[in-house]
């Protein structure tokens, strides 16, 4: 059984693919980055005129995009808790890693907290001027 989810409170897809896909007792969720729904707002972002990013601040970012991931999860029937692996895609490893480090340990590891697996793997560039994306499988149930 599978049972696609769109949430209505996080930002939207950038292509023609559901926010999540349920299969079983496990939930996918497409990559999701820090965007504002309903607008082309990315927090921590600043444009250039070319549309080239000029700065941007991956606290913000990552903030926001964890908001985008919890309310898809709770759309879809699951928690922040219930997170098993995470792979989270940075535009900058060798400036950016230390600060998402701390930001993943605040948001995913200690008492009460997910723990997941992870894997972080640096990419040239994403779909929309933003400097990190992440993906997560969940459990539902």
């Amino acid at each position: 059984m599978t049972n696609d989810t769109h949430s209505a409170r996080a930002a939207e897809p950038v292509g023609p693919y559901p926010h999540a896909k349920r299969v079983g007792q496990l939930l996918f969720l497409s990559g999701i980055g820090p965007r504002k729904r309903g607008s082309r707002e990315i927090p921590g972002v600043s444009l250039r005129a070319d549309g080239q990013i000029a700065f941007y601040d991956l606290e913000a970012q990552f903030r926001s995009m964890c908001d985008n991931l919890r309310a898809v999860l709770e759309d879809a029937g699951s928690d922040w808790t219930r997170i098993v692996d995470v792979t989270t895609f940075l535009t900058n490893m060798a400036g950016d890693f230390a600060i998402y480090n701390k930001l993943y340990a605040e948001y995913f590891a200690g008492a009460g907290k997910p723990n997941p697996t992870r894997t972080t793997i640096e990419i040239n560039k994403l779909p929309t001027p933003i400097a990190i994306e992440m993906k997560v499988i969940a459990t539902i149930g």
